[in-house]
């Protein structure tokens, strides 16, 4: 594990312990970059990675100009947004990424900057390095927000993260950690993600939206095999005996 590597993950593990703590302010508002980077003794760099993803967990957010604070964002959207995932099944949330996504793509090809770039590189290996559920889901949703991010395109952003909103969902991510139980999923993951990050790399907008639909459609394919034999498996259970 090189240097940067092993600051962020000791960031991240400290901003964690600062979430859970009771040191904040009473609107939630955590110090500064700077401030954090002097405390905890690492690169602001290291901060800023920690901080990004744990606005991907959704345990921070952000105002421009206001600063970083703890918990969700509080307004009114959150619960619009809750509402609408309530009344949405996990086909319908394909069928939009595969719109969404594969155009972010295109977008971090042309738009992403180099360490933009090498953050993804750093993803896609805690991705395929990680040996839980939660650990997999979560570098997941950091590597697709960092494209989304990268894209450059707020408005953009702000639809990519009311999908990944879903993430959050329990039933999503146990279904998510069944496709990814199927033989070589991991392999072919991971595979995918390198594909899709090269192409960003090499600034090839054309190849990069290909290669996330790609991903996008064996996940999409994962996930209809896996409810279609649940749904089989209720239809059996209710037949008479």
């Amino acid at each position: 594990m090189d240097e940067a590597q092993g600051n962020s993950n000791y960031a991240l593990e400290k901003l964690r312990a600062l979430l859970q703590s009771d040191s904040l302010d009473a609107d939630g508002k955590l110090p500064t970059e700077r401030t954090l980077s002097e405390i905890l003794g690492v690169s602001r760099r290291s901060i800023r990675r920690a901080l990004e993803v744990l606005e991907a967990e959704g345990r921070i957010w952000r105002r421009q100009g206001s600063g970083t604070f703890a918990g969700k964002r509080p307004d009114g959207w959150s619960n619009h947004v809750d509402s609408i995932i309530a009344d949405t099944d996990l086909m319908e949330i394909m069928e939009v990424r595969l719109r969404v996504e594969p155009q972010l793509a295109q977008l971090a090809a042309i738009r992403a900057k180099a360490a933009d770039i090498e953050r993804m590189y750093d993803l896609v290996k805690k991705i395929y390095e990680s040996t839980d559920a939660d650990g997999r889901e979560l570098w997941d949703g950091a590597l697709h927000r960092q494209i989304a991010q990268c894209a450059g395109n707020s408005f953009f952003l702000t639809i990519f993260d009311v999908i990944n909103r879903v993430r959050q969902d329990e039933a999503w991510q146990a279904i998510r950690e069944r496709a990814r139980s199927a033989s070589r999923t991991r392999e072919v993951t991971h595979g995918q993600h390198t594909a899709i990050v090269d192409a960003i790399a090499a600034r090839d907008p054309g190849k990069a939206g290909e290669a996330m639909r790609q991903h996008l459609l064996t996940l999409q394919e994962s996930l209809i095999r896996i409810t279609s034999l649940d749904h089989s498996e209720t239809e059996v259970e209710k037949e008479p005996t």
